[in-house]
């Protein structure tokens, strides 16, 4: 039996997806240093996945590196798939890609490129019209969400125990088999109070995701949602801001427009004295090795399980979020998810804590790259 994620919310307006962030005895600081330096060093990221995945220092490094490589394969393998490409798998302990197809027709094509291939029935535009039509249909109070997992080719279903689904699947109008049900025992909410990066405050008190600018090339940040609506200010150190968008149910994202003293930096706070610098937004492939900056549980590691996962929080619910074995705690909302030195996106809740383990779901951040125009400081 699985725990469902749990989501819960500070400040005002529409919930979405942000460090939100209130101090708790003990918990991690993040301050802003005089000059921020990027720490890339083995001493970093290394460490974490060394202590979160059961790994020396060697075989650390050695994944960051090979993983680094695959993104390479997986972009080229993705092309050569075409219309038929289904979906990347990156196996950690094998250092292994393997790019899912619909047809037999391209696994040549995409073994060509150093990939592994595999034929599969649905694939990810097959499960995301699963996906959609369960998001449509009229779900049981006792479903808690469902998310895509290419590596099993099926929807899972999450669901309290005693829940009946056979009607939502009726109303859905989905093929049974390609629905996987599992039982949880846990209802989602959100993750609140806590720091992520820097704190900033607009009548309660939230954090910065990651450095950005808005469409018109104003410097700001993503972050929560939840912490205020449009027009909301900001204040963060002397400099000041506004919400100018702010989105949820059905996504948790928000941008903070600076309009005084707004200087922006690609680095991530480890909440130790040492910093991540991002380089990009490339997509990480399922599987893939991520970490996570909290202030109530500092630097946490863990794998990618699955993508487009809709969670049923009680606020609302909320779609498209990417699914993951690191650990996280409330106070842990809206902190940075990323892979190497890729954004990957920003704590929205989970389930479960960092002493028995744990679910977390983040919103991704290139859906706020390709439709609000959103560039994210990489430099």
């Amino acid at each position: 039996m699985r725990p469902s994620p749990v989501i819960s919310a500070v400040g005002t307006g529409a919930l979405a997806f942000g460090l939100v962030l209130a101090m708790s005895p003990g918990a991690y600081a993040a301050t802003a240093p005089q000059t921020p330096v990027a720490d890339d060093s083995a001493a970093t990221m290394q460490e974490a996945l060394a202590r979160d995945l059961d790994l020396t220092q060697a075989e650390a490094t050695e994944l960051l590196e090979a993983q680094e490589d695959a993104l390479e394969v997986d972009a080229e393998a993705t092309e050569a798939a075409g219309d038929a490409y289904g979906g990347s798998l990156y196996d950690i302990e094998t250092q292994d890609l393997t790019v899912l197809v619909t047809s037999a027709d391209a696994v040549a094509a995409v073994e060509a490129t150093g990939a592994q291939a595999e034929v599969v029935e649905y694939g990810t535009e097959g499960l995301a019209e699963v996906v959609e039509a369960l998001d449509a249909a009229d779900a049981p109070e006792g479903v808690t969400g469902w998310y895509p997992d290419v590596a099993s080719d099926t929807v899972v279903l999450e669901v309290l125990e005693g829940t009946d689904v056979d009607a939502l699947l009726a109303d859905a109008d989905v093929d049974a088999s390609a629905v996987e049900v599992v039982t949880t025992d846990e209802a989602p909410q959100l993750y609140a109070d806590i720091i992520g990066g820097l704190a900033y405050y607009m009548g309660g008190r939230c954090s910065v995701g990651f450095a950005a600018t808005n469409s018109a090339g104003q410097p700001g940040f993503v972050t929560a949602g939840h912490c205020g609506t449009v027009g909301t200010g900001v204040t963060i150190g002397n400099g000041q801001g506004t919400f100018e968008r702010s989105v949820f149910p059905g996504n948790d994202a928000a941008f903070v427009r600076g309009t005084s003293n707004f200087t922006l930096t690609n680095l991530v706070s480890r909440y130790n004295g040492t910093y991540q610098s991002v380089t990009g937004t490339t997509q990480a492939p399922i599987g893939s090795a991520i970490c996570r900056s909290g202030s109530t549980t500092g630097w946490r590691c863990g794998t990618i399980q699955a993508r487009n996962q809709t969670v049923r929080y009680p606020q609302g619910t909320v779609n498209a979020l990417t699914r993951t074995n690191v650990c996280a705690e409330p106070g842990d909302s809206g902190g940075s998810f990323i892979s190497g030195s890729q954004a990957q996106g920003v704590t929205s809740g989970g389930s479960g804590n960092c002493s028995s383990g744990g679910t977390t779901y983040y919103q991704e951040v290139l859906p706020m790259v390709n439709s609000w125009g959103v560039r994210i400081r990489t430099s």
